[in-house]
């Protein structure tokens, strides 16, 4: 795995580097410093295998860049050895002058993954939810299929730092089927199973769809990789079934980025801080539409977790970390050390917010292939608890 890293990174700043330019010249009514990143992707973790394929990332400008943030994109073109298609693609396109944000994530997964249960206590291991009799808990896998269209637009509010907007979201998750290594005479009812019998929910195929109301104050210097200031959206969610839920709900998501200069002469070395929250707020969801670890939009919360680790009505997530350049006179290689930590709460096992909590910690390493757009590939190793722990490969800043 380490030499086809290397591989990846090695390429990514040739290309990178080879197509670089100080001149900054703005074009009207065109894409401006369009730098592209075709990363190829090389990797392993426990939930997916190996997986192989490209992870290209984009940078650009919508107007003149002495008034409008950089656009970006990313995307995730992979197989793995557990047959496994993982495709994506996930923006941030800021139109001229900033008038206008779009907020894109689209998804493609034919794959499958572990999960625990609901709630902050489910265990690694697999045992009997002592709350539910014959229902499991800890490590089950499931195959799925998962389809997903999120497209916010949003408009700023004057000259002023504030946007307010609407936004599209739909998750279809299909072809659904749950396993486990216990004896073939060990016949108890899976987490997902239990869960959404319970609610009526269709254990194989369900659809969340629905609108949302959303407020945004983008005041980052770059999105793709802040040096100062903050960030802020609170956006509600509703799922009606006229619009192809399978039952009303709605949803609150609040999420907080600040961005502490620690010195004016070298602003890469900096703490930063995030907090998340994701809410079920009337209704009732699907168990894998449950607000759940990993699964925000870029898929960077919990390092030191495996995607889906935790998940419940319910969740509250916090993140520290320190970013520093390792160099004195230059920008290219840098480090990180973070700290996170994640509640759920679980209305079938009677667990509340914050009755317990799992942290996780960890450090990075920083290439910056475009000093000027900032564009970073991170590295990054995180420890949970109980043995959990992760690698972590992408393109820009965690958050």
């Amino acid at each position: 795995m380490k030499a086809g890293l290397l591989l990846g990174l090695f390429l990514a700043v040739t290309l990178e580097i080879s197509a670089q330019s100080d001149t900054i010249t703005y074009r009207p009514n065109k894409i401006n410093q369009l730098k592209i990143v075709p990363l190829p992707a090389i990797g392993s973790n426990p939930a997916n295998g190996w997986l192989f394929g490209l992870a290209p990332s984009a940078t650009w400008y919508m107007g003149d860049p002495t008034t409008t943030k950089i656009s970006n994109f990313v995307g995730n073109f992979l197989y793995t050895t557990k047959k496994q298609w993982i495709f994506s693609s996930r923006s941030n396109i800021f139109s001229n002058n900033n008038k206008l944000i779009f907020i894109g994530d689209w998804r493609y997964f034919v794959t499958s993954q572990f999960t625990y249960g609901l709630g902050s206590n489910s265990p690694n291991e697999l045992e009997l939810n002592p709350s539910q009799g014959n229902v499991l808990w800890g490590k089950q896998g499931m195959d799925f299929r998962l389809i997903r269209f999120y497209e916010t637009i949003l408009k700023r509010i004057g000259d002023s730092k504030f946007y307010l907007g609407l936004g599209y979201h739909l998750d279809i998750h299909s072809k659904i089927e749950n396993y486990n290594e216990a004896p073939p005479d060990f016949n108890p009812i899976y987490s997902h199973d239990a869960y959404n019998s319970r609610l009526g929910f269709d254990l194989d195929r369900y659809t969340l769809s629905g609108i949302s109301f959303n407020g945004v104050m983008e005041n980052r210097d770059k999105a793709v990789s802040p040096y100062e200031k903050n960030f802020a959206w609170i956006q509600y969610k509703v799922n009606p079934t006229f619009l192809g839920s399978d039952q009303n709900s709605s949803l609150l998501m609040m999420d907080y980025r600040h961005y502490i200069n620690l010195d004016e002469q070298r602003k890469r070395n900096l703490i930063a801080l995030w907090g998340f929250g994701n809410f079920v707020v009337s209704g009732d969801v699907p168990y894998m539409s449950l607000p759940s670890i990993t699964w925000d939009m870029f898929g960077r919360s919990g390092r030191g977790y495996a995607q889906g680790r935790f998940r419940g009505e319910n969740m509250v997530y916090g993140e520290a970390e320190w970013r520093f350049p390792l160099q004195q006179n230059k920008e290219t290689f840098g480090g990180t050390v973070f700290l996170n930590a994640a509640s759920f709460s679980s209305k079938i096992d009677n667990e509340k917010l914050f009755a317990k909590i799992n942290p996780g910690y960890g450090v990075g390493f920083r290439i910056m292939i475009n000093k000027e757009n900032r564009t970073t590939i991170a590295a990054d190793y995180g420890f949970g608890q109980k043995g959990n722990s992760g690698f972590y490969l992408n393109i820009n800043e965690t958050f």
